[in-house]
């Protein structure tokens, strides 16, 4: 257990606070709320940093760090739909996202025994999905269409993500397929395609 690890397990334990903290009832929750989401997501930056740094890069982190993540997404997302700010569709299409790259990422480890490194486009698709969940958590009352428009263009940026994800995901699987070595899964993964 290195303090990479420690700070994703720390953004775990971070999602059921951040639930309760959410549906409490106190005074000044929203903003509670997101606190507790911002440092999560800064934890998420940290670990990231530390385990480069550090060169503590596991196997264990490449599980608990996107684990992490998807978990306070999926969370967020379910507590402003429950709460009326964005409609059902919104949380359903996200869901079945983080569920096919959650699939995708499991077969490429059975495969060849590593996960997917971050990119470029995924590292962004996170910090628009991390604005847009802000904005909806600080100004729950806007009007309807205003609120789904927010979540639509987060979702747009995620699904360029997911493309992008999934093309990489074929493109190593055929590499692995014809040219059994180590370095398969940097090249399939590469961003300078």
């Amino acid at each position: 257990m290195n303090i990479p690890n420690i700070l994703s397990l720390f953004r775990l334990c971070l999602v059921p606070a951040f639930i309760i903290i959410y549906f409490s009832g106190l005074q000044h929750s929203s903003l509670l709320a997101v606190a507790i989401f911002i440092l999560a997501s800064l934890t998420d930056v940290l670990d990231g940093m530390l385990a480069r740094k550090l060169n503590k890069i596991t196997t264990l982190g490449k599980i608990l760090d996107p684990l992490g993540d998807k978990l306070m997404t999926a969370s967020v997302l379910a507590c402003i739909t429950i709460d009326k700010i964005i409609p059902l569709w919104a949380l359903i299409v996200l869901l079945i996202k983080e569920f096919l790259m959650g699939l995708g990422g499991l077969i490429l480890y059975n495969k060849i025994s590593d996960m997917p490194p971050a990119n470029f486009i995924g590292k962004s698709s996170t910090v628009v999905f991390f604005i847009a969940c802000v904005i909806l958590m600080l100004f729950d009352n806007i009007p309807d269409k205003w609120s789904t428009a927010v979540i639509c263009a987060a979702l747009a940026v995620m699904s360029v993500a997911f493309t992008r994800y999934l093309f990489c995901f074929i493109k190593t699987l055929r590499k692995n397929n014809t040219h059994s070595t180590p370095d398969t899964l940097d090249a399939g993964w590469d961003d300078s395609d």
